[in-house]
């Protein structure tokens, strides 16, 4: 049975992905690593740290001991920090919005980057003008904060999370191309999207799609 390690830095990612891996790879057996105090801590530094850069090692080097095939990393926060892991670990790792920032790319010049955390938006924004470089294409990135969804959702108010984030995609839809939703927890909205006049991409799908991908290489 092939089996998967989800690295999560909190509990709002591990629902879209569990649902996605279900639906794409439905006979994968899915282990699930979750440290909630990786956000916060990047949240609370406002940047990736060392120290949590050390842990995401940490948990990935744990994956490989278990003996999965692969490891999903379902943060864009600590997305950077992979980069390094791969060094170190043998296991095939995919980021959850890799494959996202590829096609947001070669899709449009001008590209929309829209999250609910202030830590997420940059790592989006190099990741997606790295894509860019690698496919030879010249972008312009437009990023916008939907100032107090995450807390919202924190709180359990996902009414009010979905309206401030819906209502920053709409307005951000007027000046890009394409629009990227920089983390999971939005993901859920895109089907409420359709009179969006711009593609609005997410990454549990295509970031899955990407594993799926990846796991015929390795099985």
């Amino acid at each position: 049975m092939t089996t998967i390690a989800v690295v999560h830095t909190g509990p709002v990612t591990v629902q879209p992905i569990k649902d996605q891996i279900s639906e794409q790879i439905p006979e994968a057996r899915v282990i699930n690593i979750m440290d909630d105090s990786l956000l916060n801590d990047v949240r609370a530094a406002g940047h990736l740290t060392q120290e949590v850069a050390s842990r995401i090692h940490s948990y990935m080097a744990n994956a490989q001991a278990m003996h999965v095939d692969i490891i999903l990393n379902a943060c864009s926060s600590v997305g950077e920090a992979v980069d390094s892991v791969r060094n170190f670990v043998s296991t095939p790792i995919v980021k959850i919005d890799e494959a996202m920032a590829e096609e947001a790319s070669s899709i449009g010049r001008r590209i929309g980057v829209v999250a609910t955390v202030s830590t997420t938006l940059e790592p989006t924004v190099r990741l997606i003008r790295k894509k860019a470089d690698e496919l030879s294409r010249t972008i312009e990135v437009s990023e916008r904060i939907a100032d107090g969804a995450f807390e919202a959702l924190l709180s359990g108010n996902a009414a009010l999370h979905d309206e401030i984030v819906k209502n920053t995609i709409s307005a951000l839809a007027e000046e890009v191309d394409v629009v990227v939703l920089a983390q999971v927890s939005m993901a859920r909205l895109v089907p409420q999207l359709e009179g969006v006049r711009v593609p609005v991409l997410s990454s549990p799908r295509s970031g899955v799609a990407a594993l799926k991908r990846a796991l015929s290489h390795v099985r």
